[in-house]
């Protein structure tokens, strides 16, 4: 097992990215977290947190809930109904690997009248078997399928690691 990311750099990464996603949503309605089960909730909640501290969007947050061990037969709900008319949604999980969690994810918002879906992850491992790019990235890291990775944003010293 080896550290890919520390405290600081994660620190430094969702930092970045709120910055990014308040330069690309300056002129919306709002912006919308919608963080997936696990540490995709929790990095909603801290880009939530820190883009609230930048800037004067109004931010709101829902968890999507879902089973990631078995996203194809799961059902996905959210944890709140929220207006999203008009808002920008940020669909927020940690690790983007295949794509398919986030495909399932993208389901509850497919019929809504939101201005703009966008992905945030904090590490990319680009093997993508679905259409999807992030909008919004921590970290870029080629593996194999054989790797894992394990973010931890759970404890007070968060981290990443390659297993």
């Amino acid at each position: 097992m080896s550290e890919v990311l520390n405290d600081k750099q994660i620190r430094q990464k969702i930092t970045r990215m709120a910055f990014e996603i308040y330069e690309r949503n300056l002129h919306t309605k709002g912006v919308v977290f919608a963080g997936v089960t696990g540490m995709g909730l929790i990095l909603s909640e801290l880009l939530a947190k820190e883009l609230s501290h930048i800037s004067e969007l109004q931010v709101e947050q829902l968890e999507v809930q879902l089973d990631k061990s078995d996203v194809a037969n799961s059902k996905i709900s959210l944890s709140q109904n929220l207006d999203l008319a008009g808002k920008s949604l940020i669909l927020v999980d940690d690790v983007l690997n295949t794509g398919r969690t986030v495909a399932y994810a993208m389901k509850p918002f497919l019929q809504e009248e939101i201005s703009k879906m966008e992905l945030a992850v904090l590490v990319n491992r680009a093997h993508g078997l679905f259409p999807l790019r992030p909008d919004y990235t921590g970290f870029e890291l080629s593996t194999t399928l054989n790797e894992h990775i394990r973010v931890d944003l759970s404890s007070s010293s968060y981290s990443v690691h390659l297993h």
